[in-house]
C-alpha cells in the first residue's frame, strides 16, 4: 500500500471517527436552540479547560509558529506565545463581566447590537464573520497541505473529506457535540505533539547537533535581542488578542461554562497550556532551519528530510487531523450561533424549533465555499494576518463599551471605521511588500497598533467633546439583561 492510500485511509478512520463521537453525544438527547449555540452552564472546569485549548490550537500551529520559528527565531516565538495565551487571561476577566451584564446572552455580537445599535452591530458581525470564515478556510487550508506535503493526497480531497467529517456531527449536534469532541481531540492533540517534538530532536541528534547549522547560518534566531524578531513578536501580540475576540466560539465557551468561578479557572488554565503548546511548535521551526527551510511549510519540509519511518508520519497526520478538526467544528459552530440573532428578527414567527434548522442551514452554506478556496492552498500566515486586521480597529471600542457609559454607537463606529482604514494603509502585500509609498507602509506593527490607537483616541476625545458640550450620554447597562433572554 502506497503512503498516498495509507494517508487517506488513516484521515478517512480519524475523521469519521471524531463524527461518530459526536453524532453518538447528540443522540443521547434532545437538541434545542440554545444547546446548539450555547449550551448554557453546563461544562466544568476540566471540560472547558479541554475545549478552549482545542479550539484554539488548530492545524495552524503547525504552519505559523514554525514559520515564524524559522525567520523570526525565539523573540517571535515569544510573542506568538503571548499573543495566543493572552485572550484566554483576558476572558477570565471579560468573560465574568458579560455574563454579569447579560445572564442569558449567547455573545459578543447580541451584546454590541443592544449596547450600541443596529449600525455597530453590524460592523462588528461583518468583521466577526469575516475573521472566523478566513480562519475556517486557513484551517482548510493547513490540513489540505499538510497532507499533500506529506503523502501527496491532493488538496481538494482532504479538505472534502474533513469537512464532511466535521458537517456530520456539527450540523446536528451543535456546540453539544463540539465541546465532547474537543475535549478528546485535546486528549490526542498534547501527546502527539510532544511526541512528534521528541522524535524530531531524537532524529537531530539531540539539542547540539539539531541547532549547530542554525547557530552557524542564523545565529540571531536564537537570542531574545534580535530586533525583527522582537517587532514581529510585538505584532503577533497585538494582531492575536484583537482577533480572538471577536471569535465567537470563545463567547460560547463563557456562557457553556457552569458559572463565574469556573469561566476564570478555566481560562486561565488555558492560558497556562496555550503557550508552551505554542513554543514547541515554534522550536520545530527552527529545527527546520537545521536544513534552511523557512516557510509556512518548514515542519512539514524537516520532516520530509529527516526521512522517518513511515509510522511517524502517520503520527503527525492524527495529530493534524485532531487539531483542525478542534477548530473547525469550533469556526462552524461560532458562524452559526452569531446569525441566529438575525434569523430570530428576520423571522419572528418562526418556533425555536424553525430558528435551529436555518441556523444548521447557514452552517452548511458557510462551509461549503471554504472547501473550494482551500483547494487553492494560500498562504495560512497572510490569511490570519489579514483577519486580524479589521478586528484590531474595532477591538477599543467594543470592549470599553463594556465598562464606560459614556460611549455611544455613533463614537464606537466612527472610531472603528477610522481604525481600520488607518492600518488598511499601512498593510502589505500578500508578499509582505509596501503596496504605497507612505512612510512605515508594509510594516506589521504600525498596521495593527495604530488602528487601536487610533479608535482609543477617537473614542476618548469624542467623550471628552460631549462632556465640554454638555451633552453627555449615560447608558444604563441595566438595559442588557432586560432586553437579552434565552432562545428557547
Amino acid at each position: 500500500m502506497t503512503l498516498a492510500t495509507t494517508a487517506l485511509a488513516v484521515t478517512l478512520i480519524t475523521a469519521a471517527s471524531f463524527a461518530l463521537l459526536g453524532l453518538v453525544q447528540t443522540n443521547r438527547q434532545t437538541l434545542t436552540l440554545e444547546d446548539y449555540t450555547v449550551s448554557r452552564n453546563r461544562v466544568g472546569t476540566p471540560m472547558a479547560t479541554a475545549t478552549i485549548v482545542a479550539s484554539a490550537m488548530g492545524a495552524w500551529i503547525l504552519f505559523s509558529p514554525p514559520e515564524v520559528g524559522a525567520t523570526s527565531g525565539i523573540a517571535g516565538i515569544l510573542g506568538y506565545c503571548v499573543g495566543q495565551a493572552a485572550p484566554s487571561g483576558l476572558f477570565a476577566s471579560l468573560g465574568r463581566r458579560i455574563r454579569g451584564l447579560m445572564p442569558q446572552g449567547h455573545g459578543l455580537n447580541e451584546y454590541v447590537l443592544h449596547r450600541f445599535g443596529n449600525a455597530m452591530y453590524l460592523l462588528v458581525l461583518a468583521i466577526a464573520l469575516f475573521y472566523m470564515f478566513i480562519y475556517l478556510v486557513a484551517e482548510l487550508t493547513a490540513i489540505a497541505k499538510a497532507v499533500e506535503l506529506l503523502a501527496g493526497v491532493p488538496l481538494w480531497l482532504t479538505a472534502l473529506v474533513v469537512m464532511t467529517a466535521v458537517f456530520a456531527y456539527t450540523l446536528v449536534g451543535g456546540l453539544e457535540a463540539t465541546i465532547l469532541t474537543d475535549a478528546v481531540q485535546f486528549a490526542v492533540i498534547v501527546p502527539l505533539l510532544l511526541l512528534s517534538f521528541a522524535i524530531a530532536l531524537v532524529a537531530l541528534g539531540g539539542w547540539g547537533a539539531a541547532l549547530a547549522p542554525v547557530a552557524q547560518t542564523a545565529p540571531q534566531l536564537l537570542t531574545l535581542s534580535h530586533g525583527p524578531g522582537l517587532k514581529f513578536g510585538a505584532t503577533l501580540v497585538i494582531a492575536v488578542i484583537a482577533a480572538e475576540m471577536f471569535n465567537q466560539g470563545n463567547w460560547q465557551r463563557v456562557y457553556a461554562c457552569r458559572n463565574d468561578q469556573v469561566v476564570q479557572r478555566s481560562f486561565l488554565s488555558s492560558f497556562l497550556l496555550i503557550g508552551p503548546m505554542l513554543l514547541i511548535a515554534g522550536l520545530l521551526g527552527i529545527f527546520g532551519m537545521h536544513f534552511g527551510f523557512n516557510d509556512d511549510r518548514t515542519f512539514f519540509s524537516l520532516w520530509q528530510a529527516l526521512a522517518l519511518p513511515q509510522w511517524t508520519t502517520l503520527v503527525v497526520l492524527v495529530l493534524v487531523l485532531a487539531l483542525v478538526m478542534s477548530s473547525l467544528d469550533t469556526l462552524l459552530n461560532g458562524m452559526a450561533s452569531l446569525c441566529t440573532t438575525d434569523l430570530r428578527r428576520i423571522f419572528p414567527g418562526h418556533s425555536s424549533g424553525g430558528i435551529l434548522r436555518l441556523t444548521q442551514g447557514f452552517t452548511l452554506i458557510t462551509g461549503l465555499p471554504a472547501i473550494a478556496i482551500a483547494a487553492q492552498g494560500y498562504n495560512v500566515l497572510y490569511l490570519f494576518l489579514l483577519a486580524d486586521l479589521v478586528c484590531a480597529g474595532a477591538l477599543f471600542p467594543v470592549l470599553f463599551g463594556l465598562y464606560s457609559r459614556r460611549l455611544t454607537g455613533a463614537m464606537a463606529l466612527v472610531s472603528a471605521l477610522v481604525g481600520i482604514g488607518v492600518g488598511a494603509l499601512f498593510f502589505p502585500r500578500p508578499d509582505f511588500s509596501p503596496w504605497n509609498s507612505l512612510p512605515w507602509a508594509g510594516d506589521l506593527l504600525v498596521s495593527f497598533s495604530a488602528p487601536i490607537l487610533v479608535s482609543l483616541l477617537l473614542c476618548l476625545g469624542a467623550i471628552q467633546l460631549q462632556a465640554w458640550r454638555g451633552r453627555t450620554q449615560v447608558f444604563d447597562f441595566g438595559r442588557l439583561a432586560q432586553a437579552i433572554r434565552s432562545y428557547d
